[in-house]
This record gives C-alpha cells, structure tokens and sequence, in this order.
C-alpha cells in the first residue's frame, strides 16, 4: 500500500497540502493526521483518494507512539511524508505560558523529528520528505523567541538530513514561506504583537509553490519574489542589524 501522511491536515497549510497531493500523486490512501477528527474527516468530500482520518496529538509521546504502532501494523510505502502540524506563540518570552512554549517547541521540532524517524523504515528511493519551516528559519526572531529558533532548526535539520538520504534516494525539502492567512495567527495572538506585514500570501499557494519545488528536487521551497529577497539580504546583513529592522518594523 502506497501512501501519504500529512500532519496538521485539519486546515491551513496542512489541509492545503491534502488537497495538492490528492491532484497530483497515484496513491492508494491519505492519511491526515490532527487533533481534530470531525475536520480531517471532512476532507473526503473534496478528495478523490481514500482518506484515513487519525486523530493524534502529535505534542504528546502518546500520540508519536500511536503513528508508530499503526504503520508496525499497516506497513505501508510512505511516497510522502509533510510535517505541517505546528503553532507559535507571539509576545515576550518573558510574559509567555510556559506551557504553550514548551508544548510549540515540542510539536515544531521534536514531534517532527520523530515523525521522520519513525517514517523512514517505511521509505524508499524515490520517495519525499517535506517539512515547514518558515521565513523565521532564516534570523533570530524577538518576540518570537521560541517559534523562530524552532524554525532554524526544522531548516537545518532538514538540510542535513536531506544530504544524509541522497544516497538511499529519498528526498527532502523545507519549506520557508513568508506571511500565510491561517488559523495560526489566532493561536499565536498575531494581530496582538504584529503590527507590520509585507504581504499576506495564501496557504494554496504555499502548497502548490511547495509541490512545484518538490517536483524539481529543491531542497527549500520559498514563495514570492519580495521572500526571495529578504532571505538573501539577511544572509549578508549583520544579525543586529536584521533583530533592529525587525523590532523597528513592529514597534517593539
């Protein structure tokens, strides 16, 4: 059996990512994981592909261990593995809910780790790993703190993965996209502590941008010109200056 898991699938990114797969792969399921079922299991009206709705929260050891023990059971061809699931928290660390920084961290990071970890058994040549990052992955983010820093490493732990499984001919790509319209700015408190963006770009976009690039074997995939710019220019600027520009740009 020859799948697709899709992590945080219940909407946004996620969902969007459900949809492009399901245009453009041959598979014999989707399996969409999220916390919420009632919403994964809406997808099947929209595609054409089985879908496999399992709910899990992937913040917990419980729910890592549940994904384990389903694919020991089903041992399915993972063609394409997307870790979507992840939310931030906006604000001074300092101020910040312990709790919701931890458990952001956790899912950003860590939950996506063993997600890769976990899958790869069940990988072979020709099959894909996509993972989100973000523009934060590129510069130190104040205010946030812990989603940024959780973002460089999703890039670089991609990186270095990719170059690890180049030659078992599995690939794997991040993805860095700029501003996205999602049910993210809501958890994140965004409108609260953001108070200058560029552009907002939407999540199909992201995904289908994404699913162009995985396509052509790159290994990061960043939407829009105006993005393209900004990762370059951060790259030659000191990171002082990045941190100013950014705190002068939101007030802070």
């Amino acid at each position: 059996m020859k799948i697709a898991v899709i992590t945080g699938a219940s909407s946004g990114i996620g969902r969007e990512f459900v949809y492009a797969i399901d245009r453009e792969a041959q598979l014999d399921e989707i399996w969409v994981i999220a916390r919420r079922k009632d919403r994964l299991e809406e997808l099947q009206e929209k595609c054409s592909h089985r879908i496999r709705a399992i709910a899990l929260d992937l913040s917990e050891d419980a729910g890592i261990a549940e994904y384990k023990d389903l694919l020991q059971a089903e041992q399915p061809e993972i063609h394409l593995l997307v870790n979507a699931a992840g939310f931030g928290v906006f604000g001074p660390f300092a101020d910040s809910d312990l709790e919701k920084v931890l458990k952001s961290a956790r899912l950003n990071a860590l939950s996506l780790t063993a997600m890769c970890h976990i899958s790869l058994p069940y990988m072979k040549r020709g099959d894909s790993i996509i993972n989100m990052g973000s523009n934060s992955s590129w510069q130190p983010v104040p205010y946030q703190t812990v989603y940024g820093s959780s973002k460089s490493y999703v890039l670089n732990f991609s990186r270095a993965l990719g170059r690890e499984l180049k030659d078992r001919g599995i690939h794997v790509m991040c993805v860095c996209p700029g501003w996205i319209k999602t049910e993210f700015q809501q958890v994140a408190e965004h409108d609260r502590y953001i108070r200058y963006v560029d552009r907002w770009y939407g999540p199909d976009e992201v995904a289908a941008q994404a699913m162009k690039d995985l396509e052509k074997k790159k290994t990061v995939s960043i939407l829009g010109h105006p993005v393209r710019r900004q990762v370059r220019l951060v790259k030659f600027l000191p990171v002082k200056t990045v941190m100013d520009i950014w705190c002068r740009q939101q007030g802070f």
